[in-house]
Order: C-alpha cells, then structure tokens, then sequence
C-alpha cells in the first residue's frame, strides 16, 4: 500500500521546508519539496493533506522504564508503548531493573519476546550489569542489543556496581556504549543520616536534591568519564541534571557526514529536568520525586543552555511510572520516577515555542542524534530507503492535559492541568497508521531495533 503525504512542513536534517513524502508498505520511497516542479509525485492509494501541519521524524526514547516483566502492576509493555505512540514516540530502549532483572541473557531474550507479542512501537533493550556477570558482555549481539546499563550510584538491586575495578572491568569489555546512572552512593546514605538526623525518618521531598546532591552527580559523572578515556569506552551518561557536570562534557556537533561519529562521551538530558526546578516540590510534591533529583533554577538553566551548544546529545524521558500510592511519603518512603513518554514531544515543542531551542534542534536532540548515537538502522530521519517512523505535528491547537487522556497504566501525570499548543495528529510505525487524531490503531506490532555495529 502507498500512502503520499501531501503539502507537509517537513523538519529534518537541520532543514524546515514544504513538500510530499510517500511511503510504500513499510519504507519511505520519496521525498519531494515543492520547490521541485520536476519530479511527479508518485501515485498512491491515500493521500493526505497535510497543509499546515508539520512532519518529523518519530521520536526515538533511548531511556525508559516500561516495568515488564515483575512490575506490572505500575506499568507494561502494551500500555506504554501505547502511550508513546499517543507521543510520538516510535522506537524505544528499556532499562533493566524489573523482576527479574536484565542481568542473564535469558532474562534479555524474555523482554524480546514479550515486546514482540506486546509492543505497538519499535524496542530495544538495554542488559544490566552487575559485579559478577562481565564474562557475558562479549555475548551480547551488538546488532541487537541497544547497550549495557551501569548504575554506578544508585542502589538497585544487585545492580549497584561501586568498585572501581569492577567499573573499569565494565568500561573495558563492554562492545556495546555503556549508559551510565551517575550518583555517589556513599555521599548520598551520608547526606541521608544527616538529614533523617534534622527531620526524622522521612524528610519531606523539599530536601531530595539535597541528599541526593550535586556533589553526588559529580563525583560519581567524574569518575565515569576519567573511566571511559581511559579505556576508551562508549560512554553515554544518562540524565544529567547540574551545571557542574556539563563541565565535563565537550560541546559542539555529536556527527558530521565526513568524519562519523565525532565523540565518545556523551550526555543525555531528561525532559523532567527541563521542565521542573526545586520551587517546584511546594506545588508538586513527589509526583516530580525522581533519581537524580530535580535540582535548581540555576541548574535547570545551564541544561536547557546545553541543548543548543552540543554539551547534552540526547534528549530522552526516563519514563518511570509508580501507582499514585507508590509517590505517598517523602524522601525515602515515596517512589522516585514520573511518567513522561506520552507528553515528552509536546513538552519540548512548547520549549521550542518559549525560544529555548529551535525544532530543528529538537529533531535533532529527540530523532537523529539517538539513532547517531547508537547506531540505529535505518529510523530516525526522513530519508528516501529509511523505515517510515514519522509523527504530524498540529500546530496551534491548544489542549489541556487531562487525567482521562492518560494512557499510561499509572493513570497521572506530573503534567495534568497544564496547556500544550501542538497536537500529535498522527504516528506512524514502519509505515503504519498507529495513533491517529485522538485514537490508537491496532492491528500491527513493532519490530526489533537492529544496529549498524
């Protein structure tokens, strides 16, 4: 079947212009500007007027917690990558701390499985790596597997790797970029005690971005990127959340066409740390509880500066949804995480709105930059030959984020009540229909991520 979408504002590649894409089956066969009076445009079966809306690529998350399998009751495959489809989001990369944990190769090959019954939209999987399973890094399928997940700070599980010989062990064998968590586990139990000291057993969240510090990202930041040049490993350091650290990133371009790849360290930024700041815990409370922690105006400034002078690569969600009674508590009894794959797009759009960034540079930090970054094959671009992941965009389309247009099985957002201005009216996945004008579309799955590696 082919299907012309006509009349589109298309944003890609740093460029914005008007033209027709059509896509055959699974694949984008054509791209014509309308500047081009030449070439015919091609013959379909339908044709869809997308005058005045925008075409971009689908959004590619490369950091989500969708709770499958043994956490089902917060979260699963279907409902959020349900839910991403809803967002734009048409490719995802899942964390390994569920039950059990990504820690085997078996327990790797379960969540392909699952998300291959399950998933509306593309996936990927990260393997956890603890102390004892470094013998099975060289095992894993560079072709299949997304990348190693490294919590250097944050206890979970036996997956808490602390040792610096471990850690270099990790760095040093690992084919595949290794996505660190960054947070000094030691500072943080010493910032606790003395917290719990001053305030009780439970401190109110208020103090969360100072148990879990700045100090504490740094150190543990530093560490992982004095490891990685040293060994030379593929590090990607997952949400990074203060000024401090950005020091230790190189800004400038991620990729040029002569030279590849042009780093090997490098940043992600989380939408949550975009949006929110400290103040923000009096109006929200938990519901914006997340590790690391949402630090200040100051910090959340220099990140959203970052965006735009290469310092932050990648823009993901850290998607972590909990039941509304898993967020009771304060700093240590509440759950730390947030739903955000469903409204990730629109919350960076209205940063484009705002002057924080331009869209080209938001396709680029949510589309290209991932698919660059881990060498996804054949997504994240619109390009003649590519898969057709593609998301319409209407713009100036005022809506406001209510709790029944929440897919996610936690059922709240951190985002209720505010306005966006763009609406996703339609996602397409391997050049299906899978989320159009308010509604999902069933009736195909998405496929296995595969990697140029």
């Amino acid at each position: 079947m082919r299907t012309r979408i006509e009349n589109a504002t298309i944003v890609n590649e740093g460029k914005r212009f008007a033209g027709t894409v059509t896509v055959e089956d699974e694949r984008i066969i054509s791209i014509i500007p309308a500047t081009d009076s030449i070439r015919a445009l091609p013959s379909a079966e339908e044709v869809i007027d997308a005058t005045g809306l925008y075409l971009i690529p689908g959004v590619i998350d490369d950091h989500v917690h969708f709770r499958e399998p043994g956490l089902t009751r917060k979260a699963d495959i279907a409902t959020e990558s349900r839910a991403a489809a809803a967002g734009g989001v048409t490719s995802y990369m899942d964390m390994p701390n569920v039950v059990p944990q990504t820690t085997t190769l078996e327990t790797l090959e379960e969540k392909f499985r699952l998300a291959a019954e399950k998933s509306l939209v593309n996936y990927s999987f990260f393997f956890g790596a603890t102390h004892t399973n470094t013998d099975l890094l060289e095992q894993l399928d560079p072709r299949k597997v997304c990348g190693v997940k490294l919590f250097m700070g944050s206890s979970t599980g036996n997956m808490l790797v602390d040792r610096e010989d471990a850690l270099r062990a990790i760095f040093s064998r690992s084919p595949l970029p290794v996505m660190t968590h960054c947070e000094d586990s030691a500072l943080i139990s010493a910032n606790l005690k003395r917290h719990r000291e001053l305030y009780g057993d439970d401190p109110d969240v208020r103090y969360h971005p100072l148990i879990r510090s700045e100090e504490a990202c740094f150190r543990s930041t530093e560490l992982a990127v004095r490891l990685a040049r040293e060994t030379g490993a593929r590090l990607h350091v997952a949400h990074v959340t203060t000024a401090r650290e950005l020091a230790l990133f190189s800004p400038g371009p991620l990729y040029d066409a002569a030279h590849g790849l042009l780093k090997t360290v490098t940043a992600e930024a989380c939408v949550a740390h975009l949006l929110f700041t400290d103040a923000d815990y009096a109006r929200l409370g938990t519901r914006i509880k997340c590790n690391p922690a949402i630090k200040s105006a100051a910090d959340r400034a220099a990140l959203r500066q970052a965006l735009t002078d290469g310092r932050i690569d990648v823009v993901g969600t850290d998607h972590a949804p909990h039941l509304p009674s898993d967020k009771e508590g304060g700093c240590v009894k509440a759950a730390s995480g947030m739903p955000m794959v469903q409204f990730s797009l629109a919350s960076m759009l209205r940063l484009c709105d705002e002057g924080v960034l331009t869209m080209e540079r938001m396709v680029e930090l949510m589309c290209h930059a991932p698919s660059r970054l881990f060498q996804i094959k054949g997504r994240g671009f619109i390009r003649e030959g590519a898969q057709a992941d593609l998301v319409l965009l209407r713009p100036y389309a005022p809506w406001v984020l209510r709790k029944e247009g929440i897919l996610s099985k936690c059922g709240w957002s951190p985002l209720e009540g505010e306005t966006f201005d763009w609406q996703v009216e339609q996602t397409y996945c391997n050049g299906h229909p899978v989320y159009s004008q308010g509604r999902l579309r069933e009736g195909t799955n998405g496929q296995p991520l595969t990697f140029d590696r």
